[in-house]
Order: C-alpha cells, then sequence, then structure tokens
C-alpha cells in the first residue's frame, strides 16, 4: 500500500437498500481504477467484495468487505455493506469507523426501507454522503422522483449535481451541471467517458437545474452569497469548494445517477467522493473518556499523538485465525508491538498487520492514524473495544447493537459433536455482536438468537459448512420480552445458619417502568455509611442476573428503574450473597407486583403489490393484527404499503404474499420497536391468565 497524505485518504462506505447495486458499483470502481481487470458479476458469482460461498450463491451481502483503490491520486478506503435488514449490525459497525458514505438508490423506486434506516444510522454518526441514483436504464426509471423522495421521506436537503441524458434503455450519460458538459458512454465498458457539449434539447432543463444548484451553494456561504447577489458568475472550482464545505457539514447532500451494470456514470462518482467526502483530517477529532478519571480526552489524526484505535468487526480467517479489523483515529500501530485494551484492561500483543482486499490480505509493518486495518494475534480483543497506549489510556465510545428479536432451538446431532458446536457458535458470536446463544437452563436446549430468519438461516448454514457440525435446527421463535406496568416497592430478607452463625440481610428495592427503548437503570440512593459500596455491587448484581428471566415466562425484562431504598444488616452478621440473595427475593417478589406485561416484536413493514392486489395485501395484513400507516403508488401499476406487524404473525409470509399477488408483490420488514402483547393472545402464549 503506497503512503498518501491524509488529506488524500478517503474511508467511505457504499451503503443502501437490498438490491439497490452497491455491489456492483463496488465492482465497477474496482475495474475503473485499475484494481481489477474484469468486470464482476453478482448473478455470476463473480464479484470480489461478495465473496463467501453463500453471497456468491444467493446473490446478497452477508458481511462487509473491505477494498482500496486509488484515483486522481488519493487512496479510498471502501467498506462494501450488506443491504437486507437481518445483516444491519454490519452498516452499523461500518459507520461508526467510516469518515464519509456513498448511499445507492434504485432509480425505479428511490427511498426504501432499509434506505431510511442506513440513512437514520449516517445521521446518527454524523456521517457526510453523496448520492448515486442507480439502475437509470431500468423501466420506470425517474431521477426526479427518486431525489424528491430523498427530500420527503429522509428529511435530507439533496441537490442534483448532474442531470440525465436520456432514461430508461435511452439512457446514455449525464450532463455535468457544474462543468456544464456532457459526459456520453459510447463504448461497452464506459472506460472512457466522451466530454461533447450539451445536447439541444436539454439545454433549457439544464439551465434551470444549474441555476437551482448554485443558489442553492451559495445560500450555505456568505462568500459566495454576497458574489452571486452582486451578479457576478461563480467558478466551477468556487462551486465544488462551496458544495464540499456544505457537503462536510451536512447541509447538503450532493446526488449523481447512473447505471452500474451497464458501466454509465461510475467514474464521475469517484470523482465526486475525492471532491466532497471527507478526509480523516476533515471530521472532528474523536472524543473518548479516561478509564480512571472520567475525564474527556480527544484525539486528533495525527501519527505523532498517542495510539488510540477502534475495534468494529471480529473475523475468523481459516488461513490466519482471528482477525481484528480496527480504525486508528491517532497515532502509529506498529507489528509486534504491545498495546493496552482498557475496557478489558488487558495487555495485547500485536502480531500481524494487514491490510485486507477482501479476502485477501497484504501484510505492512506500521499504520498510522486514518487507516483501516486488521490485526492478528488479539486474544482478549472484541468487537466496540479500544486499543490505546499503555502510557496515555483513552477510552472510545463502544458500538451499541440491537438486540435478537428472534430464536431457535439447536442441537448436535451426535453427544460427541456438542463441544464442538459450542466451540463454533461462540467464534460466531465473536464475529457478530447480533448473534447470541445461550443453554435453556429449564430444558437444556442450546437456543441461538438473531436479527431476523434469514440471519439464522445464513448462521446454521455457515456452522455446518464452515465448522462442519452436524445438527438439527427448531423452528423459529419470537424472541419476546417483559416489562412492569406499575411503581412497587419491596421487601426482601434472607437469613442463613452457617458454622453456627447466624448470615442475614435485608432489602428494600423500588421498581418503578421506564420509557419503551429504555433499557435498564440502577440507582443507589443509600450513602457507604449505611450500606457498604461491596454490599450495594451485590444488590446491583443481583438485580442484573435477575433481568435475564422474567416472572410471566423466562423473558428478559426491560424497561425498568431499580432503586435501592433500604438495607438492613448486623456488622459481621452479612456477607455479599446474603445482599446477593435478600436483592434477587425483592426484586422478584417486586416484579410479580408491578403489572408484568409481556412484550412482542413489532416490525415496520412494506409490501410493493400490482394495484389490483392491494385489497387482498391489506385485509391480511389486518387477519396479521398489522396497522396501515399510508400507501404511495409507484411507476408499472404498483402500491408501496407502509405498516407495522407484530413479528410472531410473519412466520412464512414471503409465501403468503407471493400466494396474494401471484407471484407479483414483494416485501420488506425490519425491527421497530416492543409493544405490550395483547392479552388475549399473552394468554395463549403463556397458557392461561397471568397470575390467579
Amino acid at each position: 500500500m503506497e503512503d498518501r497524505p491524509l488529506q488524500q485518504v478517503r474511508n467511505i462506505g457504499i451503503i443502501a437498500h437490498i438490491d439497490a447495486g452497491k455491489t456492483t458499483t463496488t465492482e465497477r470502481i474496482l475495474f475503473y481504477t485499475g484494481r481489477t481487470y474484469r468486470l464482476g458479476n453478482v448473478d455470476e458469482g463473480t464479484t470480489v467484495t461478495d465473496w463467501m460461498e453463500q453471497e456468491r450463491e444467493r446473490g446478497i451481502t452477508i458481511a462487509s468487505a473491505a477494498v482500496s483503490c486509488f484515483w486522481r491520486d488519493h487512496r479510498i478506503n471502501i467498506i462494501d455493506t450488506p443491504g437486507h435488514i437481518d445483516f444491519t449490525a454490519e452498516v452499523q459497525r461500518s459507520l461508526r469507523v467510516l469518515d464519509g458514505g456513498v448511499v445507492v438508490f434504485d432509480a425505479v423506486h428511490g427511498v426504501e426501507p432499509q434506505s431510511e434506516t442506513v440513512w437514520r444510522q449516517a445521521d446518527r454518526f454524523h456521517v457526510p454522503r453523496i448520492c448515486f441514483i442507480n439502475k437509470m436504464d431500468k423501466t420506470g426509471a425517474d431521477f426526479w422522483r427518486s431525489i424528491r423522495t430523498i427530500e420527503e421521506r429522509l428529511e435530507a436537503a439533496p441537490v442534483a449535481i448532474q442531470v440525465p441524458i436520456g432514461v430508461e434503455s435511452s439512457f446514455v450519460g449525464v450532463v455535468d451541471l457544474i462543468d456544464c458538459v456532457a459526459l456520453v458512454y459510447h463504448d461497452e465498458l464506459g472506460r472512457e467517458p466522451i466530454r461533447e457539449p450539451i445536447p439541444a434539447e436539454l439545454k433549457d432543463l439544464v439551465a434551470e437545474k444549474r441555476q437551482i444548484l448554485v443558489e442553492t451553494i451559495a445560500e450555505t456561504d456568505d462568500v459566495l452569497l454576497t458574489k452571486y447577489l452582486d451578479g457576478e458568475e461563480l467558478t466551477p472550482e468556487e462551486l465544488r469548494m462551496g458544495l464540499r464545505r456544505a457537503t462536510l457539514a451536512g447541509q447538503l447532500v450532493p446526488v449523481l445517477c447512473g447505471a452500474a451494470l451497464r458501466n454509465k456514470g461510475v467514474q464521475p462518482v469517484l470523482d465526486a467522493i475525492v471532491d466532497y467526502l471527507p478526509s480523516p483530517l476533515d471530521v472532528p477529532p474523536i472524543r473518548g473518556v479516561h478509564p480512571e478519571t472520567g475525564e474527556e480526552i480527544v484525539r486528533h489524526a495525527d501519527p505523532q499523538e498517542p495510539l488510540a484505535a477502534l475495534v468494529f468487526k471480529i473475523v475468523t480467517d481459516p488461513f490466519v485465525g482471528r482477525l481484528a479489523y480496527m480504525r486508528l483515529y491517532s497515532g502509529t500501530l506498529r507489528s509486534n508491538s504491545s498495546v493496552h485494551n482498557y475496557p478489558k484492561d488487558r495487555k495485547e500483543r500485536i502480531g500481524r498487520l494487514l491490510h485486507m482486499y477482501a479476502n485477501h490480505r497484504e501484510e505492512v509493518d506500521q499504520v498510522s492514524a486514518g487507516d483501516i486495518v486488521a490485526v492478528g494475534g488479539l486474544k482478549f480483543t472484541f468487537t466496540g473495544d479500544t486499543l490505546c497506549d499503555p502510557a496515555h489510556p483513552v477510552v472510545l465510545e463502544s458500538i451499541v447493537f440491537p438486540e435478537p428479536v428472534i430464536y431457535v432451538a439447536i442441537e448436535p446431532r451426535t453427544a460427541a459433536e456438542e463441544q464442538k458446536m459450542l466451540d463454533a457458535l461462540r467464534a460466531l458470536a465473536d464475529e457478530d455482536p447480533t448473534f447470541k446463544f445461550r443453554v435453556d437452563e429449564n430444558t437444556g436446549q442450546t437456543l441461538i438468537s438473531g436479527m431476523g430468519e434469514l440471519h439464522l438461516e445464513i448462521l446454521v448454514e455457515r456452522l455446518m459448512r464452515e465448522f462442519n457440525v452436524r445438527a438439527k435446527v427448531g423452528k423459529p421463535q419470537v424472541a419476546y420480552r417483559e416489562t412492569i406496568t406499575k411503581r412497587v416497592r419491596s421487601d426482601g430478607e434472607f437469613t442463613l445458619q452457617r458454622s453456627g452463625k447466624l448470615l442475614s440481610a435485608a432489602v428494600t428495592l423500588e421498581l418503578a417502568p421506564l420509557a419503551k427503548g429504555q433499557g435498564f437503570v440502577f440507582e443507589n440512593e443509600l450513602p457507604p455509611i449505611r450500606l457498604p459500596a461491596e454490599y450495594a455491587k451485590a444488590v446491583r448484581a443481583a438485580v442484573e442476573e435477575s433481568l435475564a428471566a422474567g416472572v410471566l415466562a423466562g423473558y428478559p425484562i426491560v424497561d425498568i428503574r431499580v432503586t435501592l431504598v433500604d438495607a438492613m444488616f448486623v456488622e459481621g452478621e452479612t456477607s455479599e450473597a446474603a445482599f446477593h440473595s435478600a436483592a434477587s427475593i425483592a426484586f422478584n417478589k417486586g416484579v410479580r407486583e408491578a403489572g408484568p406485561v409481556l412484550l412482542e416484536p413489532i416490525m415496520r413493514i412494506e409490501v410493493v403489490a400490482p394495484e389490483e392486489n392491494t385489497g387482498d395485501v391489506i385485509a391480511d395484513m389486518n387477519a396479521r393484527r398489522g396497522e396501515i400507516q399510508g400507501m404511495e403508488p409507484l411507476p408499472g401499476g404498483v402500491q408501496a404499503i407502509r405498516g407495522l406487524v407484530p413479528l410472531a404473525e410473519m412466520f412464512g409470509y414471503a409465501t403468503d404474499v407471493r400466494s396474494v399477488t401471484q407471484g407479483r408483490g414483494a416485501f420488506t420488514m425490519e425491527f421497530d420497536h416492543y409493544a405490550p402483547v395483547p392479552e388475549s393472545v399473552a394468554q395463549q402464549i403463556l397458557g392461561g391468565p397471568l397470575f390467579t
């Protein structure tokens, strides 16, 4: 890897809804930058970034892949991310460590459900982005309608920097609104677009759209606005610099168009990545905290500063073992050096440093701030951990992932394979933070949970193919949750005669419901003089353990505040174990008195169906306890029906929706929130009334 100054580095992600053309766009970028010598094809399974067997068989991206290329003397590190909602964690952790994003949209559908999800995630991490309206050659493609959907559904400020030449089968190129030149693709491979005068039939439209572009850019910059209002012409260079500043500040989003599969419009995307997306020097310095004092620490993208790196992904590589992907925010990292993992408070030895090109590796001796690298040899480090200089400790904000909503029981075909299966599950859980597994205490079954049916299907396939585990898998089940609805106070007492000595403890807890999605909060109102810190710690530990299994059906308890309001003990006649037991008794008793309810995952769904089948789709959705939130006509005589529906009612929906629409309907679904299960349904799930 040839070194480049930091201002000539771009760390970007390609993100989008499933089937918008992310992987195809990435393949074209690699081809035009000279990293590959033939065009990879998703349908033929010949792409660089979709290298896993399952990805090539299914034609979808499952794991994000990192590649690097060079364009206009800039080094571009690209992460191609999945589009399917079941693999949203891959997008989330990629956005956490990237500086900019290219969001790909389908020119026919515009903004789709997963587009909204990735856009919100990019907003959360303040990632500047550009948009690429792909598939301009498809029947029903509409560049301007797609831009309107970005404006309306994403509440963004898109600004077109191109006008398409032709549409659908007649799409041949674009007009660059900044340089006022047509770029027309004549050859099949689209290597060199020909610069031509603007077609006569587009001159009025180009003049109108350029005027809008110039006004929009000028409004974001006082100097440019003054010049514009004085009637002076803004140069292309001034427009580029103004648009770059507005893009980095999140005020504007440049929009381009093309047809990646037909090799049209990709080079201008590379130019836009260089011109408008940030280098590591353009993004704000990373902020962390000192692990002991809690004071805020700022680290800049400077190789001379102390090391600060965030691990965003763990991968088990069949050739080099366990690899940790990390982004270096400051400092320099050398192979065979020592670093400190402060969240785990462990010393780690850096083994090999590897620049990854999808599943190929290139070994390097050192990397510095702004780089993305894979590291071998780390034993205690997991996703979200910070690695830093032992003399200058810092902990960066970790990555929070959504909780799994679906689970299945899995068991090895022979007892001899049980340990092999558990080891394999542990390796998969290391890689994927949204995949969890546990052994049910009551049944002894191993339960694996994930984000959706496809997610679990892929994981089970990997278990069998990569780890050679033969296993039997049960039917998917909904991962319910439990919560409380009332505020209560609850006492718990515990006494035990041990070795002729009486050990006792008494605890009073106050339990209160929290707002949806707030998880768990513990507060201790007792000063150390009333209750020593080690006993308070035992109370908290007991409550956290009790949260794992609720009182209704053993599902985890969420959205609850627990306050330790009183405690009693006699000096020398108690122990941490006594307080642990007293707190467990008080908590479980309190939950039973606090109006416990069952919560179920509610999914956001969008069904695209022919207009004549809309009534049947809505009727079917209502029968599944769904709530219709809106409809939108799309090109080609189809309707997009949006709503919310319980996950429990959606198993096998792919088959049902095809049946209702004569095979012409399709749907996308993602987790939205947890909501109380209606009492009649809860009684069916629990097999009777809650408490008699």
